[in-house]
């Protein structure tokens, strides 16, 4: 077994189940949707897309692809939740929290397109 694939691996369904467990919820209302799991899986995602660098096949880089995607998209729900929060003085209001679970939830196709490659790709290695 080789223990940079099952790192690599790791991190990709990491970064999906976190994305999935911030969208998961009534999508307009904040006490569905953590902060923290936003902000654990703009980490994660972050790590995941560092770890696609450097694969030189179409698939790399198309996993390398979708995992900018979904980093541009959390980063982008993270800036509009602290632009609702500390930036404006309404507050985080259901329209709003509405558009950063949107983000996210394009975010959670793009991860998905990520864990589906990855499985196509191994799939093809056993054969």
């Amino acid at each position: 077994m080789n223990l940079e694939k099952v790192v690599f691996g790791f991190f990709i369904l990491l970064a999906l189940t976190l994305n999935f467990g911030f969208v998961y919820g009534t999508i307009d209302n904040p006490d569905h949707h953590a902060a923290w799991e936003l902000f654990a899986a703009i980490v994660v995602n972050l790590i995941a897309t560092v770890l696609k660098f450097g694969e030189r096949t179409q698939i790399g880089a198309i996993l390398l692809a979708a995992s900018l995607v979904a980093d541009l998209q959390l980063i982008a729900a993270a800036v509009l939740w602290g632009v609702a929060v500390y930036g404006t003085g309404v507050g985080l209001t259901d329209m709003t929290m509405a558009s950063i679970v949107s983000l996210a939830g394009g975010a959670l196709v793009a991860n998905v397109v990520s864990v589906t490659l990855l499985i196509i790709e191994t799939v093809k290695i056993h054969r």
